[in-house]
C-alpha cells in the first residue's frame, strides 16, 4: 500500500473519531450550561413566589378559605412558567407543569435535582417555609429541556459532521500526501536502476527542500560510496592474495629446490664424510631460515597493504625505538647499539608498522653495516624537525653506492652476499609511505657507512589511495623517497 494511501486512510479514520470526541465534549458542555440556566431560573422563581406561598399557608392555617383562594391565585400568577407545589401540615396546593403527585420527591432539595416521571424529566427545587404559625415546603418545577431538543440538535449535527469529515478529510490528506511524497517517489525511480555490482553509475540528487528526502538521498550516496570503497578494498585484498601466492611460489622455488637437492644427497649417500655432511646440513639450515624469513616478510607486506585507518592512533616514537633497540641488542649481543631520542614525540600511526620499520632498519644495519673487522656499531636517533619526527639509523659499514640507493627499496633486491629475503627495506619504504612519510639513504654523518633517514608527519594523513607493495609490479621501478600512492 502506498504511503499516500496509508496517510489518507489514517486521516479519514482519525478525523471522524476526533469530531465525535469533540461532539461528546460539546454535548456535555451544552447540557451543563442548560442545567445551569434552568437552575438559575428555578431559584429566581422560588424567591419570587416564596412570600405568596407563606401567605397561602397562613390563610389556610387561619381557616380563611376565601383569602386562601386569593393567595393561591396570586401564587400561580407569580410562578409564571414554572410549576408550584406548596405542602403544608394539613393541605397541599399545586399548579402549573409538574410531575404527578404519585412521583416520590426527595426529602429536601435545597439544590436543583432531576426528577423523572413516565419518560419525562423535571428540574425540581425545594425551599422550606417557616414563620409564625406557618410551617411547610415550597417546591418549584420546570421541564428539563437539557436532554431534549437542544441536545438532539447538537447530536445530529455532530454525527453529520463526522460522516462528512471522513471522506473529505481522507481525500484531502491523500492529495496532500501524494504531493508531499512526490520527491520520495522520484528518488525511488532514480535509485531503482542502480546496481553497484554491474554499473559505476551513482545517484545524482538535487536538493528538494524536503529534509527527510534529502537526508535519505545523502544516506544512499554514503552507502554506495562505502560499497565502492569496500569493493575496491576487496579487489585489493584479492590482488594481494594472488600476488602473495605468485611471489611465494616464485621466491620459494630456488630454496626449495636447493633443499631438495641437499636432502637427496643425504639420502643417496648415508655414509657421507663428516665435513661434507656438515656443509650440507648448514646449507639446509640456511635455506630453511631464508624460507621462514621470506614467508614472514611477505605476510608483513600483506598486512601493510590491507591495514585500515581505524588501526592508527597516537604512537610514542621514542618508546617504540627503545623497544626495537632492546630487541636488536638481544639478537646481536656482540654489536654496539646506542640510542638518542628526544622524549615525548608522537605521531598518528600504526604501532605494529612503526615497529616493523625500526626492526628492519636495525636488522639491515646489523647485517650490512659491519666494518672490515666484522664489528657492528649502530646509532639510532629520534628528533623533531618542525611538524615531522625524524628517525635516523647510522652504521659504519661500506655504505650504499649512490646508483643503488633508490633500487634497494624494491622487492627482492639483495646484495651478492646477502642471505636475507630482499624485503626488509621494502617493508621500511612501505611503512614510511603508509604514514605519509618518506625514507632516504645517504652517507653516514662522518662520511663512512650509511644513514637511513625516515621522516614522518606528526599529524599523519589519509592512507595512500593505492597500496601495491606486495603486488609490486606497479611500483617496482619507483623511487621510495616519495609517497607511494599510485599517482
Amino acid at each position: 500500500m502506498r504511503l499516500s494511501t496509508r496517510i489518507g486512510l489514517a486521516v479519514g479514520l482519525t478525523v471522524p473519531l476526533l469530531v465525535l470526541a469533540s461532539g461528546w465534549l460539546l454535548l456535555r458542555l451544552v447540557a451543563r450550561d442548560l442545567h445551569q440556566e434552568e437552575d438559575r431560573h428555578l431559584r429566581s422563581r422560588a424567591a419570587a413566589v416564596a412570600p405568596d406561598a407563606r401567605s397561602l399557608l397562613r390563610a389556610a392555617a387561619a381557616g380563611r378559605p376565601k383569602a386562601a383562594d386569593t393567595r393561591e391565585r396570586r401564587l400561580y400568577t407569580a410562578a409564571l412558567d414554572v410549576g408550584v407545589r406548596v405542602v403544608g401540615p394539613d393541605a397541599t396546593f399545586s399548579g402549573g407543569p409538574q410531575p404527578a403527585t404519585s412521583v416520590a420527591l426527595p426529602a429536601e432539595a435545597t439544590a436543583p435535582v432531576t426528577v423523572r416521571d413516565a419518560g419525562r424529566s423535571w428540574r425540581a427545587l425545594s425551599q422550606p417555609i417557616e414563620g409564625p404559625q406557618v410551617s411547610g415546603t415550597l417546591w418549584v418545577f420546570q421541564p428539563d429541556t437539557a436532554d431534549r431538543a437542544q441536545l438532539r440538535l447538537v447530536r445530529r449535527r455532530v454525527v453529520m459532521t463526522a460522516l462528512l469529515a471522513a471522506p473529505l478529510s481522507g481525500l484531502l490528506a491523500w492529495g496532500l500526501a501524494t504531493g508531499a511524497t512526490g520527491p520520495l517517489r522520484r528518488l525511488g525511480r532514480r535509485t531503482a536502476g542502480l546496481d553497484p555490482r554491474t554499473s559505476t553509475t551513482r545517484l545524482r540528487h538535487e536538493p528538494t527542500g524536503v529534509k527527510e528526502v534529502d537526508e535519505l538521498a545523502a544516506t544512499l550516496r554514503t552507502v554506495l560510496a562505502r560499497y565502492d570503497e569496500q569493493a575496491a578494498r576487496t579487489a585489493e585484498a584479492l590482488d594481494t592474495a594472488r600476488s602473495f601466492s605468485a611471489a611465494a611460489s616464485h621466491e620459494l622455488r630456488t630454496p626449495l629446490m636447493s633443499m631438495g637437492t641437499n636432502l637427496d644427497i643425504l639420502a643417496d649417500h648415508p655414509d657421507l664424510p663428516e665435513p661434507d655432511r656438515t656443509e650440507v646440513l648448514t646449507d639446509l639450515r640456511r635455506e630453511h631460515a631464508r624460507l621462514l624469513g621470506l614467508l614472514v616478510m611477505l605476510r608483513q607486506l600483506g598486512r601493510g597493504d590491507l591495514v585500515e585507518a581505524e588501526a592508527f592512533r597516537a604512537v610514542d616514537v621514542p618508546e617504540a625505538a627503545d623497544a626495537a633497540v632492546a630487541e636488536a641488542r638481544r639478537r646481536a649481543p656482540d654489536a654496539r647499539i646506542t640510542s638518542s631520542a628526544q622524549p615525548g614525540l608522537t605521531v598518528h600511526g600504526w604501532e605494529p608498522g612503526l615497529r616493523l620499520l625500526l626492526d628492519n632498519l636495525l636488522a639491515n644495519a646489523l647485517a650490512h653495516g659491519r666494518d672490515g673487522q666484522g664489528r657492528a656499531a649502530v646509532t639510532v636517533g629520534v628528533r623533531e624537525d618542525g611538524q615531522e619526527v625524524v628517525i635516523t639509523v647510522d652504521d659504519h659499514g661500506p655504505g650504499v653506492p649512490p646508483e643503488a640507493r633508490a633500487r634497494i627499496f624494491e622487492r627482492f633486491q639483495r646484495g651478492p652476499d646477502s642471505t636475507g629475503s630482499g624485503l626488509g627495506l621494502t617493508l621500511v619504504a612501505q611503512q614510511a609511505a603508509l604514514h605519509r612519510g618518506n625514507v632516504t639513504v645517504t652517507d653516514g654523518p662522518d662520511g663512512a657507512g650509511a644513514r637511513f633517514e625516515v621522516r614522518l608527519p606528526r599529524a599523519g594523513g589519509a592512507l595512500p589511495a593505492r597500496r601495491d607493495w606486495l603486488i609490486g609490479a606497479a611500483g617496482a621501478n619507483r623511487s621510495q623517497s616519495s609517497h607511494k600512492d599510485g599517482s
